[in-house]
């Protein structure tokens, strides 16, 4: 992931590295997909002196595991094993047990957490610990996408960089050098759907949802008495049974939806409603597995009835 318009977050780091006042513990704090955890890797490397080679020995990363053992054992048959949800204490501990050791290239390590707020607390109260009294030469970086669900005293002994979403013409910027292939339909639909995400463009481009997005933001703007836009809908997602696209068209009408929200700040009564309806079948969709065309006029029906509540708002 490209780093493009985050500056700030790069001055504030630099600043602390240039004039040897390197706090131990940064907060990368920030909605989700704006490129946080590409920073916390090339700012550790840039902090560890650019050396190491692509699997740096002194960067340590702390995410989701497996849910137990046996799954961990099944890592030699190709298959991913199933992923624990939140981060465990026994992960803190076994990382807390790397640092007693001394740094392999020099002396300096660094340890990513992501995404920090997804911690259970067990695993919090264990790494506040390390937070207290870090290991001399350590320095932590917790990516989070909703810091208030941090401990209070985590968050009180970390430096927090803000991360916010990209603008749009650095968006696009960001997108031809990215994804060169996409005509500029598909990258226009992409960067209004993503909210300043450069993570969800680009799973929208992957995808290639520019004419679903086209036809959502239809469909919420002036309704689909006669289904034949909703029909259209179901034919843009298409028949194939891809989860991971069906989630990222879920996705994308979760955050058509929000542009919607956010211009109707004063009667969002019905939005939040669909919002959450769309969360719902989030959720659901990989459990029962919906068939994609029934999925989109789901999704079409669920637009219809957020556009006629906010147009009662205005009413």
């Amino acid at each position: 992931m490209s780093l493009i318009g985050h500056d700030e977050a790069w001055s504030q780091w630099r600043r602390a590295l240039d004039g040897n006042r390197m706090h131990h513990a940064w907060l990368l704090a920030g909605k989700k997909g704006l490129g946080k955890a590409s920073f916390a890797q090339a700012a550790a490397r840039e902090l560890l002196g650019g050396e190491g080679g692509a699997e740096h020995p002194d960067i340590l990363t702390l995410t989701y595991g497996p849910k137990n053992k046996e799954e961990a054992k099944k890592r030699d048959d190709g298959k991913p094993f199933e992923l624990a949800r939140g981060i465990k204490v026994d992960q803190v501990r076994d990382i807390q047990r790397r640092l007693t050791t001394r740094p392999t290239l020099g002396s300096k390590r660094a340890v990513i957490i992501d995404p920090a707020d997804d911690m259970e607390v067990s695993a919090s109260n264990a790494l506040l610990k390390s937070l207290e009294e870090p290991p001399q030469g350590t320095y932590f970086l917790l990516i989070a996408h909703s810091p208030a669900r941090l401990l209070p005293t985590i968050r009180s002994r970390c430096r927090t960089v803000r991360f916010s979403p990209i603008g749009k013409e650095a968006m696009d910027d960001l997108l031809r050098d990215l994804a060169p292939e996409a005509d500029i339909a598909s990258r226009d639909a992409a960067i209004a759907a993503s909210s300043g995400s450069p993570g969800s463009a680009l799973t929208f481009l992957k995808y290639e949802l520019g004419k679903p997005a086209q036809l959502m933001r239809t469909i919420l703007e002036q309704g689909d008495r006669d289904f034949v836009l909703r029909g259209q809908l179901a034919g843009a997602i298409g028949a194939k049974q891809d989860i991971p696209r069906l989630q990222a068209v879920l996705g994308l009408a979760r955050a058509i939806l929000s542009e919607r929200t956010h211009q109707h700040a004063g009667n969002p009564a019905g939005l939040v409603d669909t919002h959450a309806e769309l969360v719902r079948l989030s959720a659901e969709q990989p459990t029962y597995n919906f068939d994609p065309g029934l999925l989109g006029m789901e999704i079409g029906t669920l637009l219809v009835q957020a556009g006629a509540a906010s147009e009662r708002g205005n009413g």
